[in-house]
Order: structure tokens, then sequence, then C-alpha cells
């Protein structure tokens, strides 16, 4: 599903360049859990913009669901980034004057993906399976934060992409939340979607399929789940 090679990235500042990523080579398959783990500075953040056509890498090639990314014009990777990459933050993004269910909605706006009157029923059955239906009316005030990063993969899931990329989805969470959170996450994974997480979480070896260390920009050797081997 994504194949990196030979990725590197570097920024070009006044206070000179910064090789953010270094000549990474990377495959997930699809419907694999994978944590991208590494302390901050390390280069996750960016590995996940290269993954969702955010950024481009300075040299290499990025290829998603056989599609060569690295090679799109912007106006070409917006599209493509609405029907195929759900993204998750960790401070949610929802827009605080719409209502949760409109949160969700507004993927569907941008991409057309589903007919006007399918929308609100498709939103509210998102929110029914992260546990969230019971508020589809509120605004994300409202809501807790655990409540409001549910809806977030809710909105992510929207126009059901193949990929979900969750940049430190649980950074802002306590370790209970965080726990329901990675669940529904795995549940994702089980269920066919790739879904990859940049995260600081410690315990997250028995959750994802494959943990890969990011250090200085560079890989280090991943590490698989005993279930998945």
């Amino acid at each position: 599903m994504i194949k990196l090679q030979h990725v590197s990235k570097t920024y070009y500042t006044p206070a000179g360049d910064y090789p953010a990523l270094r000549n990474v080579d990377l495959e997930i398959r699809a419907g694999e859990f994978v944590a991208i783990a590494g302390k901050s500075g390390s280069g996750k953040s960016t590995l996940l913009n290269m993954v969702g056509g955010i950024d481009s890498p300075s040299s290499g090639s990025v290829e998603v669901g056989g599609r060569a990314i690295h090679a799109l014009r912007e106006n070409q990777l917006a599209v493509w980034r609405g029907r195929n990459i759900g993204f998750v933050f960790q401070f949610f993004q929802l827009l605080p004057t719409l209502t949760i269910a409109e949160n969700v909605m507004l993927p569907m706006d941008f991409c057309r993906t589903f007919p006007v009157r399918d929308r609100r029923k498709r939103a509210l059955d998102l929110l029914e399976r992260v546990g969230v239906a019971a508020h589809a009316d509120k605004l994300p005030s409202a809501l807790s934060g655990g409540e409001q990063q549910r809806a977030a993969i809710a909105r992510a899931l929207a126009n059901g992409p193949a990929v979900i990329l969750a940049d430190e989805p649980t950074g802002n969470l306590d370790s209970l939340t965080s726990a329901a959170v990675l669940g529904l996450f795995r549940e994702m994974a089980s269920s066919g979607t790739t879904v990859v997480i940049a995260t600081h979480e410690r315990d997250i070896a028995g959750v994802v399929d494959r943990k890969v260390e990011v250090a200085d920009g560079a890989l280090t050797t991943g590490t698989a789940r005993e279930t998945s081997q």
C-alpha cells in the first residue's frame, strides 16, 4: 500500500540546511497498523507528511496504492488526498462553529464522494462506529477531549480512505482514553484500512503490527507484534 524508496527531505533555512529525512526506505502493507516512534524533531511527522502528500521529498519516490504521489502537481495532490487519505491530529482540528455531524460531513462536501442526501446518514453511522453518535448535534466545545478525538477519527473515515495517518493522536489524552483511541485504530486496521501513526506512546508495541523507530531522520529496525508473526 505504501512504498518509500530512498526518500530524503532537506529544509533550507536562513540558519542553514536541515535534513529532516535521510535516505528512508519503508514499505507498509494494506491493512497494517504501523507506529512511527521517535523523539521530537526525529523526523516522524515529516515522514507522515510524505505519505500523505502534504510535503514532497527532496529526493526519492513515494508511492501510495500504486500511485507515484511525489510526481503529482499540487492541485492533483489535493484531489488525491481528499479521496485516499484520512488525517487525525493531536489537537483534533474540529471546526468550532460546526456541529460534530457537520464536521464529519465536511470532507464529503469537499470531495462530493457521496450524494448530498446520504451524507448526514453516513456521518451518523461513522459517529456510531466510534461511540459518539449521541453528540452528533453538539458543538465540539461540548465534548471531552476523548470524545472530540473520536469525532475526528469519524471525520477521517468520511470518504472511505484506504489510509489513515495520525500525528500524535493520543498526545492530548489521558491513558485510559488513549487506550480506547488506539483500540479504534486497531479495529480499523483489522477491517482492512492501513493505519500509520506517529507517537510517543511507550506501550504501543502490544497494539500495532509493527513499530518503526526514527532517529535523526533515519529509520531503525522495526519491531513486529508477536501475534502478527
